[in-house]
């Protein structure tokens, strides 16, 4: 039995995280924190609420005394944390937001951690924090996927904010002896993801009518991994992996933003009654943004082997299911407009 701390439980990846986990081990105690921003939702977790073993607590990470307390009351051995500021474009207007909770923030789970687990005696104790490829930069069209060795290259406040989280989190392994483990996976979709983000706002703009806004020429590749395999992956590094490692997470889908938004429209066609069909004819280029990354590409060797964790969901099905997700959740999205 885990006992575990997971921030940013009502975000994205955290929702999916948390109500996989209830699943696949009800035994174990799931405290999540969320100071519920824009980007977190409660009513993710609602279906929970009745669970004994799972409890929720609206707060901030980097709030001390109540990171403090949930480890002691709790016994926490296990923090996995998700928590962070996450949007490209935001943190090119707003980069403090990004620095005071991906940087410090972290910083104050990990002190907190340290002294937690100084002062008792804790089996399985872990740390995992979990980040992103874009803190190793980006790729031209003939270079290798990144490995775990890549030189980190950030180039957005938001990456650079995550790549100073990374080395403190890998500084306290080094210097403290904190059992820490960090995974860098590729874009995620699937479903309660935000609309802000590309594939949401693709499929939601769609059913309401609206422009398809690409940036640039729409030539930019980003490696595609569903929620559902990051969310096993995560539970092969918890149950299996190393102190002091780092995991690459990535889903074997390089795919140009264009083409991407254009098999979309092609499944919103097919599965939703649309204002405009075919929808494609939404799409409209606009201004590229700043810094714009050219190409995200995981090597995900290491986990496969070291861990055996390959992801299982074509990038066909996942779109599939994603998009019907949306299609059949607009109370859910509409409530975030």
């Amino acid at each position: 039995m885990r006992r575990l701390l997971v921030t940013g439980g009502a975000g994205f990846i955290g929702t999916n995280f948390v109500r996989y986990w209830c699943d696949a081990y009800p035994g174990d105690r799931l405290v999540v924190l969320d100071v519920l921003t824009y980007a977190g939702n409660k009513q993710n977790l609602q279906e929970l609420e009745g669970n004994p073993n799972f409890c929720f607590v609206q707060g901030d990470i980097g709030d001390r005394a109540l990171v403090d307390k949930l480890l002691i009351s709790e016994n926490i051995d296990t923090i996995v944390h998700f928590a962070a500021e996450s949007h490209v474009d935001r943190s090119i207007l707003q980069p403090a937001t990004f620095i005071q909770t991906n940087i410090v923030g972290t910083h104050t789970l990990l002190e907190a951690f340290r002294q937690y687990l100084a002062a008792k005696i804790v089996n399985k104790a872990l740390f995992l924090h979990i980040s992103t490829d874009e803190v190793y930069g980006s790729l031209s069209l003939t270079e290798p996927a990144f490995t775990e060795t890549t030189p980190y290259a950030p180039s957005s406040p938001y990456s650079a904010s995550k790549a100073g989280s990374d080395h403190l989190v890998r500084a306290y392994y080094h210097t403290y002896g904190l059992p820490t483990i960090v995974t860098n996976c590729s874009n995620n979709y699937g479903a309660f993801q935000f609309p802000e983000k590309l594939i949401p706002l693709i499929c939601i703009n769609i059913l309401q009518g609206k422009s398809l806004p690409i940036y640039g020429d729409g030539q930019n590749i980003r490696d595609w991994l569903y929620v559902g395999d990051n969310c096993t992956a995560i539970e092969a590094v918890i149950r299996r992996g190393k102190p002091g490692e780092t995991y690459n997470i990535g889903g074997n889908n390089e795919i140009k933003n264009i083409d991407l938004v254009n098999k979309i429209c092609t499944l919103m066609d097919e599965l939703a009654s649309i204002p405009i069909n075919p929808s494609n004819q939404l799409i409209t280029y606009v201004q590229d943004r700043p810094g714009h990354d050219f190409r995200y590409a995981i090597n995900a060797s290491k986990i496969k082997t070291k861990l055996g964790w390959t992801p299982k969901t074509t990038m066909q099905e996942g779109l599939r299911r994603t998009v019907q997700w949306y299609c059949d959740r607009r109370q859910w999205w509409e409530a975030l407009l």
